[in-house]
């Protein structure tokens, strides 16, 4: 068996809490050491991580952590069952909505960026 959970690079961990509760529900389950946060939400696990910008994520990149906007191939989708509600306590906790892609059949999806710079996708749940 193998479970999943996603690591987020935050700069201010109170902040970052903050964000991830109001827009997605989560609640702090642990702390298992300074500067690392495990947040909840149903079956969902997100590990926040506190980064200082203009730390060096790895010893084999020149590259600097940075929290303005950025592009990385890797992202987090929140399948939810009440998209609209959902975006807009996203959006009034600090996301921004990039795109917008609305379909009443096959269920309705946002392109959002967190207010650390990492993009992340809403996607609306839809019964079948």
């Amino acid at each position: 068996m193998i479970s999943v959970s996603v690591s987020v690079d935050v700069p201010n961990m109170v902040d970052g809490i903050r964000f991830y509760e109001r827009a997605f529900g989560f609640a702090k389950v642990a702390e298992p050491f300074p500067g690392v946060v495990v947040l909840k939400c149903g079956d969902a696990q997100l590990l926040l991580l506190e980064k200082a910008a203009g730390s060096q994520p790895s010893p084999n990149t020149q590259e600097t952590r940075h929290y303005a906007r950025h592009w990385t191939p890797v992202h987090v989708d929140f399948h939810v069952d009440d998209f609209k509600e959902t975006l807009a306590k996203a959006i009034e906790a600090g996301a921004k909505q990039e795109q917008l892609h609305e379909n009443a059949k096959h269920g309705s999806v946002a392109f959002c960026s967190d207010p650390f710079g990492h993009g992340f996708c809403l996607i609306e749940k839809k019964r079948r």
